[in-house]
């Protein structure tokens, strides 16, 4: 079974790396998620279908409040990630569609435009792997992203994810459909 420990422990505890934090995604978070998704809306929309649904603040305090929810219900756990000098907000990593009884999960990830290009993501998605296969006693992570999303591919090859086949027309976004590229990472996996 996964073990899902309480959000108390890691706001007191983050998950860290040389640059950066990792914290639940409160309540309180919902201007900077509001503020990076506008900034970066062009460079989000064509591979997340969820971007034009964000519209104003209240969605993003209703996405906070739902990720809180979800991580006290053990459905998902999601981070805000932000760099360690200042605490500036660069995006979200997180574990989603926890199966309890397959001890598996699916990795998720982005982040604002002026955040890419600097192995923030890969960084990010490493301490959280570790976390997951340590902590939560994950044995399988899943992890899919569409076969042109060229940097999130990237992401994924660096983290060691094997390659398990394509899901055609996997996702609906910005007026085309998507075909998916899946990955998975077992613990069992030597990097």
């Amino acid at each position: 079974m996964l073990v899902v420990p309480p959000r108390s422990e890691l706001r007191a505890r983050p998950l860290e790396t040389p640059r950066l934090l990792l914290t639940p995604i409160e309540p309180t978070d919902a201007s900077d998620l509001w503020y990076a998704v506008e900034g970066s809306r062009a460079h989000l929309e064509p591979w997340l279908p969820w971007v034009p649904f964000t519209v104003d603040m209240e969605a993003s305090h209703r996405y906070a409040e739902a990720s809180a929810n979800d991580w006290d219900n053990a459905r998902a756990c999601r981070f805000a990630i932000r760099d360690r000098i200042g605490r500036r907000f660069l995006g979200v990593v997180g574990l989603e569609a926890l199966a309890h009884l397959h001890q598996s999960c699916e990795l998720g990830y982005w982040l604002r435009i002026d955040s890419v290009r600097g192995g923030v993501m890969t960084e990010a998605s490493r301490v959280l792997l570790a976390w997951a296969f340590g902590r939560m006693n994950a044995h399988r992570i899943r992890v899919a992203a569409a076969t042109d999303n060229h940097a999130s591919l990237g992401v994924i090859r660096r983290l060691g994810f094997r390659f398990e086949g394509i899901a055609r027309h996997a996702e609906h976004c910005n007026h085309r459909w998507l075909d998916h590229a899946l990955f998975a990472l077992l613990s069992t996996d030597t990097p």
